[in-house]
């Protein structure tokens, strides 16, 4: 079965940079669409940032555009968001989820989430 397993999450003081990683296995890697999704307390799970199978092609949401990276190593089977100048305001969960095809931005369009990464930027 898919399994994607996130890691990299931590408490860090705002202006700083963590980096996201989420190691997949059950699928073939090289040709699935990763995405990046975020969830805080009481409020619905958001976009952040996905990637197509090559890498090639990325999409931001406004709120992350400029400070976040996303990017994928398919020989690793892994995607890794690379987060800085971060602000209290990105403080959420941060979920790892896949699908085929083409790159989407919305919840539901993905078919399988990992089980999130607290990331936690204090003042």
């Amino acid at each position: 079965q898919v399994q994607l397993v996130e890691s990299g999450g931590g408490l860090v003081q705002a202006g700083g940079s963590l980096r996201l990683s989420c190691v997949a296995s059950g699928l073939t890697f090289a040709t699935a669409v990763m995405g990046w999704f975020r969830q805080a307390p009481g409020k619905e799970r958001e976009f952040v940032a996905t990637i197509n199978w090559r890498g090639d092609s990325t999409t931001y949401a406004d709120s992350v555009k400029g400070r976040f990276t996303i990017s994928r190593d398919n020989a690793k089977n892994t995607v890794y968001l690379q987060m800085t100048s971060l602000k209290p305001e990105d403080t959420a969960v941060y979920y790892c989820a896949t699908r085929s095809w083409s790159i989407a931005t919305m919840p539901y369009e993905y078919d399988y989430w990992g089980q999130g990464t607290q990331v936690t930027v204090s003042s």
